[in-house]
């Protein structure tokens, strides 16, 4: 029983592992049939199935996915992707790029700028590029360029696929591409180009011999084709405005005689932005480094080559299109420090100087410093006192001070002195002073203070100051006692004229019948005096005692301490003073007239009032020891012209000249920080750059920028968050003089085509505007202007004007190699494309099997030639019927 049933299990088990071995097998089988059996299959075999299994892969992905999973943008295009892997083959590793488009391309926007070099060659919009992984990523021989080629032909074929692969090919000669494109089952497209990379043929220098060598391609003899081929024709010239030589221009542009020692002192070169407002501060570098000009023939149809001599010969103003490019210099994008001098530069420097200024008591410390180092430190950062005394003599030169208020309404609440002031312009040689550091600054003020006190005791005007009767509060304290000083001096003088001699009196012709009446400037309506019954005259009175802002807040202060009665007492003292205009007045007719609310009238209110008029000093003026009545006792009743000046010259002269000398330095640099920017704009402002709408905005917001940055030195601020607010502040004002001085040369270079100024500079401001942060680090900023803006028929005229006909003293070739001239200057590039199109159902490209409608046309010959005359890149595209 047992081994019955033994025997049993045994069979069943040996059923199972059949069952078992049959389905093995069946598996076995199936992998056999999916399996590629590379055991047999050459390395080359293998290395066609790589690409074919990469190419596949992205052809199912589509542009869509392949951008999703990481596709790359070729700088500098838009339109232009590139998604690639890398491959072995033996010893060496490839890689293989496949380049496609976003959206498709026109048909005939190959001249666009959006347009990749493989593209323009070709006549393609998406390739397949392989090549060595290397530093110089080309092939080294023929032999290794045509396997790889016929590699990616194989796997294209076999994926569907009919994009164009290319291969570059290399030897000590040339440099190109062959290529091929699998168009179908009937048409094969394939690719070739050459370059020569020296002098060039004189026939392939002219219109006549490329239109040639185009014909020669498929013209064999003149039985192939009929004698006369329509070719297709597309020109693009590139023009680049001459460079302009400063080093060499003198006076008179034609003069060939070199000028002597002397001359060129005497005639020093004129400089582009000679006549800028910033020229005498510093001169920038023209951001505008030329012009590329494009002009674009387009597509058109010739027949026999003697036709491309006139093509040859036309100007470039029957040119289809023109656009223009300006070469902007990469300083305009470059943080880098020293790359950009002008205002921002020297504010960031006084910056530094305010920050070191803050621990500091006396200016004079900081000269004894320099002063007691070792000469080599002491010259680092001072100037020799001859560069001091130049710029003390260009300060007290003899300037009217007639200065112009900056126009922007923002520029008032800095609180700065105006840029042409004797403030405003100490602040601006001072940026220019050595490299802006405390030293030099203490150094110059110094010697400014002393200057200012020679002509305070001399007597002597001071120089760029207003001649005024006001100080004005919304300027900086400095500025304010400078006003003060220069009042003080013609008061000065004035006194010293008159020294010896008396007043005449202003009233002296008065028709009154009180002889002893004196400084009436007329009666007062129906007012009498209370003891006399006689008229009441209004006296002439002194102007109000001029102040500046601290003396107005000292006042302020001592009338919070001791009441009204001080704040007023400089106004109720000259009124009192000039009661000799009535002399038989009491204290009670001052009130009336002075202060009707200190009077408490007590007539009826009929109108039929009696006299002496009923009424009583308020309770105030009735208290005893009442300032007001002390003061009308004390003071003798004498004439404005018989009056002592409410205003001391000599004591506030003084006064202000002990400020100047004993001013802080912290105190010192913020005022120069507020009008060193304000004067730095107020200049900037003055730029004509043609009304650019953006620059005008931007110009606008600096102002607004400054004055919310600069009322921080009003407040408590934190020294270190004003600090950093001052240099970013910096930063944003590089950025908008940087703008300024490129608007400035865009107008003057295109003064002749505003609109086309106003769209080239628009253009480079979008460029720009990512960079215009406020962060104190430095952008990468790697990307290209390339913008180019169309010109229009009437402002062709203007841009021509840029290439001024060759002048003899210039370093021109004397013979010139290529046509198509422009005022005499040749294009710094000539690309033509020439083409041949044929009806599929004609001839040679006929098909028993047609792919498409007899109507419709192929290009079966197209040639890319791009060049000067010393260089020639040749690029052909001929599809053929296999």
């Amino acid at each position: 029983m047992a081994s019955t049933s033994s025997s049993r299990y045994a069979k069943h088990r040996r059923i199972g592992e059949d069952d078992e071995l049959e389905e093995v097998e069946e598996e076995a089988e199936e992998e056999l049939e999916r399996f590629d059996d590379f055991t047999i299959a050459s390395s080359w075999e293998k290395f066609i199935s790589e690409i074919e299994a990469i190419c596949r892969q992205w052809l199912a992905d589509g542009a869509k996915i392949l951008m999703q999973k990481g596709a790359e943008g070729v700088p500098p295009f838009e339109n232009l992707y590139m998604i690639k892997r890398e491959l072995k083959h033996g010893k060496r590793v490839y890689s293989m790029e496949y380049h496609f488009m976003k959206s498709a391309k026109g048909q005939n926007s190959y001249w666009d700028d959006d347009t990749h070099s493989m593209q323009l060659s070709f006549g393609v919009d998406e390739f397949l590029i392989i090549a060595p992984l290397s530093a110089s990523g080309v092939i080294l021989d023929d032999p290794e360029s045509t396997k790889l080629l016929s590699s990616v032909a194989i796997a294209l074929s076999n994926c569907g696929s009919n994009w164009p692969a290319f291969v570059p090919v290399h030897d000590p000669s040339r440099k190109a591409y062959i290529g091929i494109q699998n168009l179908g089952t009937v048409f094969t497209r394939r690719f070739e180009a050459d370059r020569i990379g020296s002098q060039v043929p004189i026939r392939l220098m002219h219109l006549e011999g490329l239109h040639e060598l185009f014909l020669s391609k498929f013209v064999l003899s003149s039985s192939d084709f009929p004698a006369r081929v329509k070719v297709h024709f597309s020109m693009k010239l590139s023009y680049k405005t001459p460079e302009y030589d400063h080093d060499n221009e003198t006076l008179d542009s034609e003069a060939t005689e070199p000028l002597t020692e002397n001359e060129v002192v005497n005639h020093p070169r004129k400089l582009w932005d000679d006549d800028c407002p910033w020229a005498e501060w510093y001169s920038a570098e023209d951001p505008v480094k030329g012009f590329e000009l494009t002009a674009i023939w387009g597509e058109r149809t010739f027949e026999e080559t003697l036709e491309m001599a006139e093509v040859e010969n036309a100007s470039s103003f029957d040119a289809d299109s023109w656009f223009l490019h300006p070469v902007v210099s990469r300083y305009m994008v470059d943080d880098s420090i020293g790359k950009f001098v002008g205002f921002a530069s020297q504010l960031h420097l006084l910056v530094n100087a305010y920050e070191s200024s803050v621990e500091a008591q006396f200016l004079e410390d900081f000269v004894a410093d320099t002063s007691g180092q070792d000469n080599a430190k002491s010259t680092a950062t001072v100037p020799p006192p001859s560069v001091i005394d130049r710029v003390m003599k260009d300060l007290f030169s003899d300037e009217t001070g007639n200065y112009m208020e900056a126009e922007n309404k923002y520029s008032r609440a800095m609180r700065g002195a105006p840029a042409d002031s004797l403030f405003g312009q100490f602040c601006l040689h001072a940026l220019w002073f050595g490299n802006c550091n405390i030293c030099a600054i203490a150094t110059l003020w110094i010697d400014f203070v002393r200057e200012i006190r020679w002509c305070w005791e001399e007597s002597e005007r001071l120089p760029r100051m207003k001649s005024t009767s006001s100080i004005d509060l919304s300027s900086c304290l400095i500025h304010q006692k400078l006003q003060m000083l220069t009042i003080c001096i013609e008061r000065k003088r004035s006194l010293n004229r008159e020294k010896g001699t008396g007043y005449k009196d202003e009233t002296s012709n008065s028709t009154a019948v009180n002889k002893s009446r004196k400084g009436s400037a007329g009666v007062v309506p129906k007012m009498m005096l209370l003891n006399t019954f006689q008229e009441m005259h209004a006296p002439y009175t002194q102007d109000a005692p001029l102040m500046t802002e601290d003396m107005h807040e000292e006042r302020l202060h001592a009338a919070e301490a001791f009441g009204n009665a001080i704040g007023l007492s400089g106004q109720l003292e000259r009124d009192i003073l000039c009661s000799a205009a009535n002399p038989d007045a009491v204290f009670e007719d001052f009130i009336r007239w002075h202060s009707p609310g200190e009077w408490l009238s007590e007539d009826k209110t009929d109108g039929n009032a009696g006299w002496p008029p009923k009424g009583k000093l308020s309770h105030r003026m009735s208290q005893h020891g009442n300032v007001w009545r002390k003061i009308w006792n004390d003071a003798l009743p004498l004439p404005v012209s018989e009056q002592k000046s409410l205003l001391d010259p000599v004591r506030e002269g003084e006064k202000v000249l002990h400020y100047l000398e004993t001013l802080r330095p912290q105190q010192l640099l913020e005022q120069m920080v507020c009008t060193a920017f304000k004067s730095s704009a107020d200049i900037l402002n003055k730029t004509m750059y043609g009304g650019f709408k953006e620059m005008k905005t931007k110009m606008d917001r600096l102002y607004v920028t400054m004055a919310s940055t600069l009322k921080s030195f009003l407040g408590n601020s934190d020294v270190n968050d004003l600090v950093g607010g001052l240099k970013r502040l910096c930063q944003v004002f590089e950025h908008i003089e940087k703008l300024l001085i490129l608007a400035a040369s865009i107008n003057r270079k295109l003064i002749d085509a505003p609109r086309l100024a106003q769209a080239i500079f628009y253009d480079y401001y979008n460029f720009y505007l990512p960079k215009m942060g406020t962060s104190l680090e430095s952008i990468c900023y790697e990307k290209e202007f390339t913008t180019k803006e169309k010109v229009g028929m009437y402002e062709r005229d203007a841009v021509s004007n840029l290439f001024p006909p060759p002048t003899a003293n210039q370093s021109w070739r004397k013979v010139l190699s290529m046509g198509n001239l422009l005022n005499g200057h040749e294009p710094m590039q000539r690309e033509i494309i020439f083409s041949v199109q044929e009806r599929i159902s004609n001839g040679h490209y006929s098909s028993p099997t047609p792919l498409c409608t007899n109507n419709e046309k192929i290009q079966t010959h197209r040639m890319y030639i791009s060049g000067t005359s010393n260089d020639l890149w040749v690029a052909l595209s001929v599809t053929s019927w296999d």
